[in-house]
């Protein structure tokens, strides 16, 4: 009996030095999604005060004109913020669909396929995932310029395309996801390999598929430089680059700063209304059963 009383101290001794130790990564991620979160807290409560309130009451207390500057925005230029919006989402949802499929089929044949150069096509992807972005809009510009594309909406679209941190992230979990003794079976029965692609390793690929959607719709949706050298017609700026030019008439219309907080505020909405409604869709194990 004092055995088993011993044994039960040392475990609950064990379990609460497992709890104490637990508590400090706790608190480093409620500090961070706290710092991560103020922000959009700040955002929408200065989106709901009127021009007045803005910068006369306390920076936590909520104002009253929410309502108002939504209208007002709307009414701003005959509604130039639906046209920015329009194209945000032309940008993003258009970019980020055509990156998702092209990363998924890049990541599935550098998965499952061996072929001369393969390794060094999949290094040569490393590689591009350590070049910023920025490093690369100018060089860019020059050359859509030079062909007569540039200030068009493929400007903007094209390079989001191939995006080598989205087909690594595909070849991985490709690699994961799809058995080898699948396809083989599938080989086996006579199915050709286009038809393996797309009726067998797709359906697998789902929830890494939305993964990279969601990673470059976000990022195109936020994207500020790239459209910002690209274009030079404000009736194709994204929300982006539109806010900010709201941003720079501020300084001479004090007024306009509550558009820009109420804008900066809708342009959220539909990126957490997207996660809400996709991340049903990460499913894991998808293959389990499927080989015996």
């Amino acid at each position: 009996m004092a055995t088993v009383t011993a044994a039960s101290t040392r475990r609950r001794a064990r379990v609460g030095a497992g709890g104490a130790i637990g508590v400090v990564p706790t608190a480093l991620l409620l500090i961070g999604a706290i710092y991560c979160l103020f922000p959009v807290a700040w955002v929408l409560i200065a989106a709901t005060k009127s021009p007045g309130e803005l910068f006369s009451t306390s920076t936590l207390a909520l104002g009253t004109g929410f309502l108002d500057n939504i209208r007002e925005l709307f009414a701003y230029r005959d509604g130039v913020f639906w046209l920015w919006a329009g194209n945000t989402l032309l940008y993003a949802g258009g970019g980020a669909l055509l990156s998702t499929a092209v990363s998924a089929i890049s990541g599935y044949a550098l998965a499952k396929y061996r072929f001369p150069g393969r390794n060094l096509i999949f290094n040569l992807l490393i590689g591009g995932i350590l070049v910023p972005a920025v490093v690369l809009a100018i060089p860019q510009y020059l050359l859509f310029s030079k062909i007569g594309m540039a200030d068009s909406y493929w400007a903007v679209l094209l390079p989001q395309i191939l995006h080598p941190y989205s087909i690594y992230l595909a070849r991985i979990y490709a690699a994961a996801a799809i058995p080898d003794s699948l396809l083989e079976a599938g080989r086996i029965d006579g199915a050709s390999e286009g038809h393996l692609m797309w009726r067998v390793a797709m359906p697998l690929m789902v929830p890494g598929m939305v993964t990279i959607f969601l990673f470059q719709f976000v990022a195109i949706w936020n994207n500020f430089l790239l459209p910002f050298i690209m274009l030079g017609d404000d009736g194709k700026f994204p929300l982006t680059v539109g806010l900010y030019t709201l941003l720079a008439a501020g300084a001479n219309q004090p007024s306009l700063y509550n558009l820009i907080l109420t804008g900066a505020f809708l342009s959220i909405v539909p990126l957490i209304a997207l996660f809400l409604t996709m991340q049903r869709y990460w499913k894991t194990d998808l293959s389990s059963g499927a080989v015996k």
